[in-house]
C-alpha cells in the first residue's frame, strides 16, 4: 500500500467518525515560537492557579518523548465543529445561554475521546508494529500549535485555532502515531490588522495580540479559579455563568454558516437546563451535585464555583434590571450564595446583596464579614 493510500484512508476514516477537518504534522520536529510563547506565559505567571501548566514544560515541545509516544513520527490533528445558528440558540434555556457554547450539552471529552480511540485503533490496524495514541485535552500537548502546523487552521490573536471556512467553534483532538504520514502545510496567522477579539474582551484579558492573561479571562475566573474573582472584575463578567465566547462571537471568521443542527446534536443544551434556575445552582446539596452535573463539563467549576458564578450573574442582572421578570429568583440566588459553606460563594453573595442595598457594610469591614444569610428555600435537588 502506497503512502498516499494510507494518508487517504486515515482522512476518510476521520471524516467517517464525524470530524470536520483533518491534518497531519511531523511529531518528531519540536515546536519553536509557540513553545517560547508558552514559556513566557508561564514565567509571567499569567496561568494563575493552573499549576498543571507548569509541569512537563520541555515535554510539551515535541510528541516523540516518553511523556506522549516514544518513536512517534506523525500526529493526525482533527477538529469537530460545534457552531450553531443564532436562530437555534435563541431557543436555548436562560441558564444555558450563560454557559459557553461548547459546554451546554454533553461533555465533549466523552464522545470526542471515543472517536479518537477508534481512529487510533484504525491506524494501528494499518500494519504490524504500528503504534498510535489518542489525545484529548488532558495530556501535556500544545494542541493548537500542532493543529496550526498540520494545516488544520491558524492561531488567531485570541489564541484559538481558526479554520478558514469553518471558524473557531471547533473542538480539537489528536492521534500520535509511529506511522510516517505526509505532513500538511503549516497555516500561518491571517488576522491581518483586525483586533476585534482583543477589543471586545469584557475584562481586558489580552495585554497584546496572541497573549492571554488567564487571570483576567472570564473562562478562567468562572471555571478554573476557586477563589472569588477580584471585585473590580465581577461586573465585567456580566451574565457568564460558565466560560465565555465573546472573543469568538466578534470574529469575522465565525460568520460562516454553521453545520446542520443534526451535526451538533451533542452540543445542544441538555434538557435539565430548562428546569434549572440560577437559585437552584446556588443551593445544590453536596450529595446531589454529581447527578446534577453528570455528563457535562460544568463539573470542572465545582459545586461552590457554580454557586459563586450564579451569584455574580444574579447581581449583574439585578443591577441592570432590578424590576425584571427574574428579579425574585436573582435575589434568592444571592441569599442562597451568601449562606453557602463555600467561602468564595459566600463572599460574592454578600457582595451582591451589598451592591443592591439589601445589607450594609460596617465601616472598615469587607464583603464576607456580615455573617451568613439564611436561605429561604430547601436546597435544590435535580428533577427527574
Amino acid at each position: 500500500m502506497s503512502s498516499s493510500d494510507v494518508d487517504r484512508q486515515i482522512r476518510e476514516r476521520a471524516f467517517e467518525l464525524g470530524f470536520d477537518v483533518v491534518g497531519v504534522a511531523r511529531a518528531d520536529e519540536p515546536l519553536d515560537v509557540e513553545h517560547d510563547r508558552y514559556r513566557a506565559f508561564i514565567e509571567a505567571g499569567m496561568h494563575g492557579t493552573m499549576r498543571y501548566l507548569e509541569e512537563y514544560v520541555e515535554e510539551r515541545r515535541r510528541l516523540d518523548t516518553p511523556a506522549i509516544l516514544p518513536g512517534a513520527r506523525s500526529v493526525v490533528c482533527v477538529g469537530r465543529r460545534y457552531a450553531r445558528s443564532a436562530e437555534a440558540e435563541a431557543h436555548d434555556p436562560e441558564v444555558a445561554r450563560g454557559i459557553a457554547r461548547y459546554a451546554r450539552g454533553q461533555d465533549y471529552h466523552l464522545f470526542v475521546r471515543k472517536k479518537l480511540r477508534r481512529l487510533a485503533e484504525f491506524i494501528r490496524g494499518l500494519g504490524p508494529g504500528i503504534d498510535a495514541r489518542p489525545l484529548c485535552d488532558i495530556e501535556p500537548v500544545m494542541e493548537r500549535a500542532w493543529a496550526s502546523r498540520a494545516g488544520l487552521g491558524f492561531v488567531g490573536k485570541n489564541g484559538l485555532v481558526i479554520v478558514p471556512g469553518q471558524g473557531s467553534y471547533v473542538m480539537l483532538g489528536e492521534v500520535v502515531t509511529t506511522l510516517v504520514l505526509t505532513p500538511g502545510v503549516p497555516m500561518h496567522e491571517r488576522c491581518g490588522a483586525c483586533t476585534r477579539c482583543l477589543d471586545a474582551c469584557p475584562t481586558g484579558a489580552f495585554p497584546t495580540p496572541f497573549v492571554l492573561d488567564a487571570r483576567r479571562c472570564i473562562s478562567y475566573l468562572t471555571i478554573e479559579q476557586h477563589d472569588a474573582p477580584p471585585e473590580e472584575l465581577r461586573e465585567a463578567i456580566g451574565e457568564h455563568l460558565f466560560g465565555c465566547d465573546v472573543c469568538q462571537e466578534v470574529c469575522p471568521y465565525n460568520r460562516t454558516a454553521p453545520p446542520p443542527e443534526a451535526r451538533t446534536q451533542q452540543f445542544h443544551p441538555l434538557s435539565r437546563w430548562s428546569e434549572t434556575r440560577l437559585s437552584d445552582l446556588a443551593s445544590i446539596e453536596e450529595e446531589a451535585f454529581p447527578e446534577t452535573i453528570q455528563g457535562t463539563p460544568l463539573r470542572r467549576a465545582r459545586r461552590g464555583g457554580l454557586a459563586r458564578n450564579a451569584a455574580i450573574v444574579a447581581a449583574n442582572k439585578l443591577a441592570r434590571d432590578p424590576e425584571g421578570p427574574d428579579a425574585e429568583d436573582n435575589l434568592r440566588t444571592l441569599e442562597r450564595a451568601a449562606a453557602h459553606e463555600d467561602p468564595a460563594a459566600r463572599e460574592v453573595g454578600e457582595w451582591g446583596l451589598l451592591r443592591i442595598g439589601r445589607i450594609e457594610r460596617e465601616p472598615g469591614s469587607s464583603a464576607g464579614d456580615e455573617g451568613a444569610v439564611e436561605p429561604d428555600a430547601p436546597p435544590f435537588a435535580p428533577r427527574r
